[in-house]
């Protein structure tokens, strides 16, 4: 019957969603491409709002309840011939939706191995799932409380009414992201022109070589942050000449991005920097009207952000934050010596020009090929492309975000971990999977106006100049389509590489002793565990044992240890409830059954302590 049950409720949320969709449709009159990221933007906002007004349940209930009944009502309009679906079956939308079914039954796949999942987002969504509440300053698991929930709302949404194992969790994230890059390709207009989405859909598959130590596998955000300002840039060119449907479009999208990490602020910024421009260009179409539009639309847009620092300040008064960039400091360099200012940025000018890194090779192949782009398009093509103004722009872009990021080393992030350049892989790919999307949405469009025929001008048939400019857009598009392909198959290839080592990681061997538990009404474990592994890769020092076992256990009390000492045993293990044998080994055995009796195997150990002497119990989980 539980099977049952929640096949009914993963139905009820997909026509919750298919209603929404519709509706939004229909108001708006929005492309197709842009309906999907628009409507989870804006479940995901009020999901957001709900929460924050501690009726996060209820919020959900009301949302998919409201979707179900629009469904509804275009269900019966379809059955009277009142309503009728507009959707064409292209070559485009049968591809993107064989596509994304391949990762989609990836991610189904899929567990979580990243350490970012267990020390703040997947646990975070946990406690979601387990209080129906968000966390608040007492939420003990909760490391980094000032992490935005635009993300987790959304997953939440999902994951409440369709189950919360990991995978689900993850397949909520794809929606997000697959929405995303479908959104893209609503800057084609001339839909007939397969080359376009061909192009488009190869260079949209160049962004997973830079997405290596972000890939969708996880629930880590940093993808999230560049993909959805695309879809800003997106947005405001399609709408260029409607800049209050742009500005309506974008508000909830806008939103969610400055929600869903800290630095969405700045992305979102960059994102409306470009409709400010777009507005300023156009001011001979209605500028107060427009103007008014986009100062509301930002308004909007700035509601959910300015909620969280409310929030924040209220709620999580004198918590002490990661990245607290308002905190007291010893120094003007964020408490950090001058030496230490220095060693920073000299390692950080070393890694932005590192030749061997993805992220410069990223930037500076780029650049040439949208260089040698607008050349050819001026000396041969005898075009003016937009493309240089739009290097020139994410180049300075590029540079301002890298100083930004600079500032957060020096200014708020940590000394230990400014001085190892702590994400900065994952900042710079950001980055970059802005840099070359702009680039690539540019092009597209630059490559749109450069046929010698618009589509409707003359008959499709004889829409070419030329038999030989004919060839050539056909060869062009089996070669944009044969980089797309191998690109994404590489991308596949190593998302499933990568789970089919699940068993060797240290997540499946903590899942295997403990479990991954969950209680009623989101009551936590107060008992205290003591995890026991070898430090391999620094696992146990670096922590990241003991935030998977937080995470796999619901418990707050987790601490790691790699070594035992022998005179220091009996104390040790008296200030705990538990011990857990994750990884066994040779010394660790010989001293668990000399001093407790016990083979020492992996497991699950209590501590059982009477009139000051310690004994340990396996338990059978």
């Amino acid at each position: 019957m539980l099977w049952l049950l929640q096949s009914g409720l993963i139905i009820l949320l997909i026509g919750s969603m298919t209603g929404y969709m519709l509706f939004a449709k229909e108001l708006l009159q929005l492309q197709s491409e842009f309906v999907p990221i628009f409507v989870f933007s804006s479940l995901a906002c009020g999901i957001y709002l709900g929460g924050l007004a501690g009726y996060l349940y209820p919020g959900a209930v009301v949302l998919l309840a409201g979707g179900v009944l629009l469904a509804g009502i275009y269900g019966v309009r379809i059955l009277f011939k009142k309503y009728k679906i507009h959707a064409e079956i292209t070559l485009f939308n049968s591809l993107f939706v064989i596509g994304s079914l391949f990762f989609f039954y990836l991610l189904y796949k899929s567990r979580l191995i990243h350490y970012d999942n267990f020390s703040h987002w997947a646990v975070v969504l946990k406690q979601m799932l387990s209080t129906n509440a968000f966390p608040d300053a007492s939420s003990a698991l909760i490391d980094f409380k000032n992490y935005p929930l635009g993300t987790s709302s959304f997953m939440y949404f999902i994951c409440r009414f369709a189950g919360h194992s990991e995978a689900v969790m993850l397949i909520a994230q794809g929606l997000l992201i697959f929405s995303c890059f479908y959104a893209l390709f609503g800057v084609i207009t001339e839909k007939k022109r397969f080359l376009l989405y061909a192009f488009l859909a190869a260079g949209c598959s160049t962004l997973s070589v830079f997405n290596i130590t972000i890939r969708i596998s996880n629930l880590l955000v940093d993808f999230l942050l560049p993909i959805f300002t695309l879809v800003l840039f997106a947005v405001v060119h399609r709408y260029e000449k409607q800049l209050v449907k742009a500005c309506f479009v974008i508000a909830p999208v806008a939103g969610l991005l400055m929600i869903i990490k800290s630095t969405g602020t700045i992305f979102a910024g960059i994102g409306f920097c470009y409709l400010i421009f777009i507005w300023l260009k156009n001011r001979d179409r209605d500028l107060v009207k427009n103007g008014f539009a986009v100062l509301l639309s930002i308004g909007v847009a700035l509601i959910p952000w300015l909620l969280w620092s409310w929030h924040m300040a209220a709620a999580f008064k004198g918590v002490e934050n990661k990245f607290d960039v308002t905190r007291q400091v010893d120094t003007v360099y964020g408490g950090k010596t001058q030496e230490e200012v220095r060693q920073i940025v000299s390692l950080f000018i070393q890694s932005v020009f590192d030749l061997k890194s993805r992220p410069f090779m990223g930037i500076l192949a780029f650049n040439l090929m949208a260089a040698g782009g607008s050349i050819f398009a001026w000396a041969v093509l005898k075009k003016n492309w937009r493309l240089w103004k739009a290097l020139i722009a994410l180049d300075a872009v590029v540079i301002i975000y890298y100083a930004g990021i600079l500032g957060l080393y020096i200014f708020s992030m940590p000394s230990d971990e400014a001085l190892r350049l702590a994400g900065f892989e994952r900042y710079a790919s950001s980055i970059v999977v802005l840099f070359a999307g702009g680039l690539v949405l540019c092009a597209t469009g630059d490559l749109e106006r450069t046929f010698y025929y618009r589509i409707g001008q003359v008959p499709d048939l004889m829409a070419f100049k030329s038999v030989d400019s004919k060839d050539r857009y056909q060869k062009g598009v089996i070669v944009c389509l044969a980089l797309a392909v191998v690109l994404l198959m590489s991308e596949f290839n190593g998302m499933e590489t990568i789970q089919e080592s699940y068993t060797s990681t240290l997540p499946y061997k903590v899942r295997q002793v403990t479990g991954d538990r969950w209680y009623q009404d989101g009551k936590m474990d107060e008992s205290r565990y003591l995890f026991y592994a070898t430090d391999a890769d620094g696992q146990v020092t670096d922590y990241y044992l003991q935030y998977i076992g937080k995470y796999m256990l619901f418990a707050p009390h987790v601490d790691g240890i790699c070594a035992f000492y022998e005179d220091n045993m009996d104390n040790l293990l008296s200030g705990y409830d538990y011990l857990v044998v994750v990884e066994s080994d040779v010394e660790a055995r010989y001293l668990l059954r000399k001093h407790y009796g016990v083979a020492g195997e992996v497991g699950v150990y209590r501590v059982e302590k009477c009139e000051g002497k310690v004994g340990l119990e396996r338990l059978d989980i």
